[in-house]
């Protein structure tokens, strides 16, 4: 069963930033897809090494994979992944992480923690 649209508006949204031939990105993958099993939240994936990512190469090409998670706010909706430039209340699991870090990230950005 899919979220309706207004749950969706107000659920995690999480944002992998990875890379081809990582091995610890296809870990990431695992993990979260593990927790989207249980959990609903709305998940973008950027390769930092493809083209016009190079705010993002330059930020995290040797932290792949990091998972970045903005606060849910009512009003107002980030993308961040698409404006680098753009500061939000994120909060991030970078390397190794497991599904439980993973739950918490996305507990404290519904504001459930």
């Amino acid at each position: 069963m899919r979220p309706t649209v207004s749950l969706r508006q107000h659920s995690a949204r999480l944002i992998l930033f990875t890379r081809a031939n990582c091995s610890l990105c296809s870990s990431a993958k695992a993990v979260l897809a593990n927790v989207e099993k249980r959990r609903s939240f709305e998940y973008n994936e950027v390769d930092v090494m493809a083209k016009g990512q190079k705010e993002w190469k330059d930020m995290y090409e040797f932290d792949v994979p990091v998972v970045e998670c903005p606060k849910v706010h009512v009003q107002r909706v980030f993308h961040t992944y698409s404006k680098p430039n753009i500061v939000t209340e994120a909060r991030k699991l970078m390397h190794r992480f497991k599904e439980e870090e993973v739950e918490a990230l996305i507990d404290e950005a519904e504001g459930h923690s």
